[in-house]
């Protein structure tokens, strides 16, 4: 089966996470940049990617790469690529996106009109055409220019991958369904330890928790744009990874997952939300202001998004949040908690200083990830094979 260089983009400053995904599913690192991992797969590794990879918004066949300061230069580069071996005759195809960092190319317009114009004289003298009718199947293309070197892209996934089809219902500034996945997988969560999410908004960490308790692959409830694909990507490898992901499914799987809104129509869009993705009965969704977070439990975690502001009608209202949120953490007994904003005060409010700070880009907006590490619990022996989690 012919190999691919895949592009799977993901959040700067969770590489490492995305990385460790790939080579969980077993594929080969090619490497690793800000904001990117390649790796090298099969057309069976497309589908794989687009239905098991938890942390990236999309999954690209690198189609090239190449050196361009010029237009002149930009347009035979991308001329020479073997386009027809990914292209037919009727394919619509067009550049959804292109990006430019230190580089003398720099318009997305111009080079988003160069390179179809390169593209569709590449593919007149392969098909012997004057005219191409699009009216086939899509294929997107993005492109990045880093530093001069352009990487070209044919996008797989369509739409973007973090919409696992469950999130119909959203609260206000909402946290992506791949950047809470990536966050759940720097912390030492399992999913038979306690979980509790105080402000869970539409649901998206508890639902996250969920599904990677029960091994439910997250693409499994959606399709994607190369499934039509089949002279590249042939059916089976789909029906393959479907098969598989519902294979996995642990129906039998229990859980202390448990995520709390002070407003009462978030919390129901929250159950609607986790009822979609198959997991309600693995959550209990309740509302409650975070002065009255508690558990009995040793052991557990927070993991959190908690308001920083730019959700907030008034700012005044944050420090006295943030304060709230570290008096019950500090009364939970040997927790540990991970919360991700972007308010600078934080730390200040809870009234401790974090044992590692990650600074993670959501978007364009600069965030923290405060990691506040608990005791690990005991391990289970067969004389006490009932110690707490």
């Amino acid at each position: 089966m012919e190999k691919f260089e895949l592009i799977t983009p993901c959040h700067f400053g969770l590489e490492a996470v995305m990385k460790r995904e790939i080579q969980d599913l077993g594929y080969e690192i090619s490497s690793v940049e800000d904001g990117k991992v390649t790796f090298t797969g099969d057309a069976e590794a497309v589908a794989y990617a687009n239905v098991f990879l938890r942390t990236t918004e999309r999954v690209l066949i690198q189609i090239g790469k190449a050196k361009a300061e010029t237009w002149d230069e930009l347009f035979e580069a991308v001329k020479s690529m073997p386009w027809e071996r990914y292209i037919p005759k009727n394919g619509k195809f067009w550049v959804a996106k292109a990006n430019s960092i230190k580089s003398k190319l720099f318009s997305p317009s111009d080079i988003q009109s160069i390179i179809k114009k390169a593209i569709v004289e590449r593919l007149k003298k392969v098909y012997h055409v004057e005219w191409f009718p699009e009216d086939g199947e899509s294929y997107p293309i993005r492109v990045s220019f880093l530093k001069d070197v352009v990487t070209i892209g044919l996008d797989t996934s369509g739409v973007s991958l973090h919409k696992r089809g469950y999130r119909q219902m959203t609260a206000k500034a909402p946290i992506t369904e791949t950047l809470a996945a990536a966050l759940l997988m720097l912390t030492p969560w399992k999913g038979d330890r306690i979980l509790v999410d105080p402000f869970c908004g539409s649901g998206t960490f508890p639902i996250e928790a969920a599904m990677m308790a029960a091994d439910m692959a997250p693409g499994m409830n959606r399709s994607f744009l190369a499934e039509e694909w089949s002279h590249l990507i042939p059916r089976k490898c789909w029906y393959d990874a479907m098969d598989d992901a519902r294979d996995r499914v642990r129906k039998d799987v229990e859980t202390d997952i448990q995520g709390f809104d002070i407003d009462g129509d978030v919390i129901k869009a929250s159950r609607e939300n986790a009822k979609l993705a198959g997991v309600d009965h693995l959550i209990h969704f309740q509302q409650r202001p975070v002065s009255e977070l508690s558990h009995p439990k040793k052991y557990g975690f927070i993991i959190t998004n908690p308001p920083y502001g730019e959700r907030l009608e008034d700012k005044a209202n944050l420090p006295e949040l943030y304060r709230a949120l570290g008096e019950r953490y500090q009364a939970l007994d040997s927790w540990s908690m991970y919360l991700i904003t972007s308010f600078e005060d934080a730390q200040k409010y809870m009234g401790r200083k974090a044992d590692k700070n990650r600074k993670i880009y959501n978007g364009m907006l600069k965030t923290y990830f405060y990691q506040y590490q608990g005791p690990k619990p005991p391990r289970r022996t067969e004389k006490n094979p009932r110690v707490e989690k």
